[in-house]
């Protein structure tokens, strides 16, 4: 209850500066509109404006999430059961994550189209994250119990199911956690680039373009709330799912 308390004094403050800001040192330049403004937009753009563009974004979004961190964990796994392997997948992790999504995005629109480039730098994102997540977490297994399996007999399957995926549990949620805006920013880079005519990258960009301030800044506030509400969503499962590990969920 404290952190939660404690999350919403640290988001009135937010919007109490912001209001403060906008009232007095950007007032009159029209860049920063108030957080009154804002609501006004957005009770005129009406709320089936912005579900309708942000249902659209959490699809392509979601997608992307699920196929990023499959791969992740798998090649996770993989590492664990094939430690000669554990060279290549770090070098893959640091590539994904060298690359700029504003780089490949255009040769992914260009190859496939449509809304391609949006699940793909939706899974991009994630892909590192959950990658180097997965790993130290499967790597946190007590070396007592790993040799209590190895005693009874069990291979290296049985000390990664029995042993090591327990383990590992806080920290992949943790990573699946972190993921979730950095899926929700992937899939509207991937909107930006073109090719799609709806999502919130889409309608930012087109505000961007008329120059509807409260606007821009009513989408990018609907983006921050839909991050926070996931990345929220995965906290509470994470504690559900691992009780034992409550002091190391964020």
């Amino acid at each position: 209850m404290t952190r939660w308390l404690g999350g919403a004094a640290g988001i009135a403050v937010l919007v109490a500066l912001w209001w403060v800001l906008a009232a007095t040192v950007f007032a009159g330049g029209g860049a920063v509109p108030t957080p009154l403004a804002v609501a006004q937009q957005f009770a005129e753009d009406g709320w089936q404006f912005y579900w309708d563009n942000a249902s659209v974004t959490l699809s392509g979004a979601g997608m992307g999430y699920l196929w990023g961190n499959l791969i992740a964990l798998a090649i996770a796994m993989i590492v664990l059961l094939f430690p000669v392997t554990e060279g290549v997948a770090t070098q893959l992790a640091v590539v994904s994550y060298c690359m700029p999504l504003t780089a490949i995005g255009p040769i992914i629109l260009v190859v496939f189209g449509g809304r391609t480039p949006t699940i793909f730098l939706a899974a991009l994102s994630v892909f590192f994250t959950t990658l180097v997540g997965s790993l130290l977490g499967l790597r946190a297994a007590d070396r007592a119990s790993l040799d209590v399996v190895t005693a009874y007999g069990g291979n290296r399957w049985h000390r990664l199911v029995k042993v090591q995926i327990v383990a590992a549990l806080p920290a992949v949620l943790n990573a699946l956690k972190i993921a979730v805006p950095a899926a929700l920013l992937g899939a509207i880079i991937g909107e930006y680039l073109g090719g799609v005519d709806s999502g919130l990258g889409v309608v930012l960009t087109v505000a961007q373009q008329q120059y509807v301030v409260p606007r821009t800044w009513a989408l990018a506030v609907v983006c921050g709330l839909l991050a926070g509400v996931g990345y929220a969503l995965l906290a509470v499962l994470g504690r559900l799912i691992t009780p034992w590990a409550k002091g190391e969920q964020g």
